[in-house]
């Protein structure tokens, strides 16, 4: 190797300067260590300022029980990195860079200002503070290791290959949502080349694609304190109660993106899965038949479709009427009790058959990655290389909207840093005495 390819040494590289590359460079740096932190992006935190919609659901502010509930495969493996690292600490730190917050429905942690940059700004001013070298435009291709530990990495900048030696190496990809901010699974590929197993990458949190045009003609209907239900096969397997939205494609919202991860699954598996919608999910179905009488005695001389108004969004009345073959145009009286039982079903039963999922570019984040198996939850340390650590969405954990995830990054970094600052002190100690 020349001169020329070898760059400065560092105590660590972390690779990914998104919100788990920047916390952990910031905790690495303040305890101690000579940190270089490296983006294949022209920026950092590219994908943060895309979260919440351009709000930063920062975190939440749920117990760590809740937390648990809404992470896979395994959220109780956090409970190291949750202990060292939670959620009152990234409000603290923030704080400390200016960033008010805001607790809205469900425990979701906001920027008061509304602003993800707000929040990006707050952490580069945190690590700048802390002298991290950070280089831009620059893909990491290799991981290098002797022995089963870390020696250095190679990548490319500007054309060049260089080589950058260090004792240790935190890796902070990301996983392969949005891949025009960056993440296009990188990560496991440097894995894999150390010789970590990868859980296959699906994308999760993604919109759903259904059968038929029914969806297409909803489009941009918005439902609100809706029940939906997955069925795979014949057998219910999931629901959700909340918000959800009609694509030209076919169903979206959060009520959608929490159910999607099951339903990726199964269609991967060659199931078949159908989404049932109930409009009405605080009657039962006498109740609501009950309903429907009322209302066409008292309504009796309007015409059907108008009285559906009193009963539906109206972009779903021509779609209901259409789908039960109704006349709109007769009145209320001349609904026989054959009719209005159907009208009641399929108020309880509307039914979409999901042939497909959108792709990486539309998924909130990513399932699948690193397996947790060959990494120390109580460390964030590789099993099988000495002094290369994991943070964030490059492991095999995910979790449903609210925070959830972005919180997974900041305390697996934290962790990650920490265990690595206190490794490298150790390995200082033993050489000098």
């Amino acid at each position: 190797m020349s001169k020329k390819e070898q760059t400065s040494n560092y105590d660590v590289v972390i690779i990914g300067a998104g919100p788990a590359g920047l916390i952990a460079a910031g905790r690495a740096a303040e305890l101690g260590a000579r940190v270089l932190l490296v983006e294949k992006m022209r920026s950092a935190g590219r994908k943060l300022l895309i979260t919440g919609k351009g709000r930063c659901n920062i975190s939440n502010d749920a117990h760590q029980s809740t937390y648990f509930k809404n992470i896979f495969p395994n959220g109780k493996y956090l409970k190291p990195a949750f202990g060292a690292f939670f959620s009152k600490e990234i409000i603290q730190l923030l704080a400390g860079e200016g960033v008010e917050t805001t607790v809205e429905r469900g425990g979701r942690i906001f920027p008061t200002s509304n602003s993800a940059l707000e929040v990006l700004n707050a952490l580069m001013s945190w690590v700048k503070k802390r002298k991290v070298d950070i280089i831009y435009s620059s893909k990491v291709e290799e991981i290098l290791a002797e022995k089963e530990a870390i020696t250095g990495i190679r990548l490319q900048r500007n054309g060049q290959r260089e080589v950058v030696s260090t004792a240790a190496v935190i890796l902070c990809t990301g996983g392969k949502s949005y891949p025009a901010t960056g993440s296009t699974g990188d990560g496991y590929l440097l894995a894999e080349q150390l010789g970590h197993s990868i859980q296959p990458a699906r994308p999760a949190l993604v919109p759903l694609v259904t059968s038929g045009k029914m969806a297409a003609e909803l489009q941009g209907l918005s439902l609100k304190n809706v029940n939906t239900s997955v069925w795979i096969g014949n057998k219910k397997a999931q629901e959700e109660f909340g918000e959800m939205l009609f694509a030209h494609y076919g169903l979206t919202g959060p009520i959608i993106l929490t159910l999607s991860r099951l339903v990726v699954d199964a269609l991967n598996q060659k199931k078949h899965v159908r989404i049932s919608i109930d409009l009405k999910p605080a009657l039962d179905e006498n109740k609501l038949d009950a309903r429907l009488i009322r209302d066409l005695d008292a309504n009796g001389k309007k015409q059907i479709e108008n009285i559906f108004k009193e009963w539906l969004p109206s972009k779903l009345i021509p779609v209901f009427l259409n789908e039960l073959q109704i006349d709109g145009k007769k009145q209320g009286h001349q609904m026989n009790s054959k009719e209005r039982r159907k009208v009641m079903l399929l108020m309880k039963n509307l039914s979409f058959d999901v042939i497909d999922f959108r792709g990486f570019k539309e998924a909130i984040i990513t399932a699948g990655g690193v397996s947790t198996s060959e990494i120390d939850g109580k460390t964030m340390q590789s099993k099988l290389i000495k002094n290369l650590y994991f943070a964030g969405e490059v492991i095999d954990l995910d979790a449903n909207t609210g925070g959830y995830n972005l919180q997974i990054a900041y305390s697996t970094a934290w962790l990650a840093a920490s265990s690595l600052a206190k490794n490298l002190s150790e390995t200082v100690k033993t050489s000098t005495n």
